[in-house]
């Protein structure tokens, strides 16, 4: 299995979305992220990462709520934000980074 390094200093768009199950917002993110991933295909990978479950990248990562979502690209954060993103901004958003 790869390190959470290794998945995001992939060559493409990595959107990274830190939850937890217990939270009521970050259950709503599933499906959108489900359609976002169906509509953009191969141009994003999309992880999920349980806060509660890894600790330890949540503090390094400075994840303070969730959902946080996160898009990392070569590696780099290019985008950051808290809370339910609905899925037409993702996919904008995703276009940006890759066109």
């Amino acid at each position: 299995m790869s390190s959470f390094s290794d998945i995001i200093n992939q060559n493409k768009l990595v959107l990274v979305d830190f939850f937890a199950v217990w939270c009521g917002p970050c259950k709503m993110m599933s499906p959108i992220l489900k359609d976002v991933k169906q509509s953009l295909g191969e141009k994003i990978s999309i992880i999920k990462i349980d806060v509660d479950k890894n600790q330890a990248i949540a503090a390094k990562y400075q994840v303070k709520g969730v959902p946080t979502l996160v898009l990392y690209k070569s590696g780099k954060q290019v985008w950051r934000q808290s809370g339910v993103v609905q899925k037409n901004d993702l996919i904008m958003l995703v276009k940006k980074f890759t066109e």
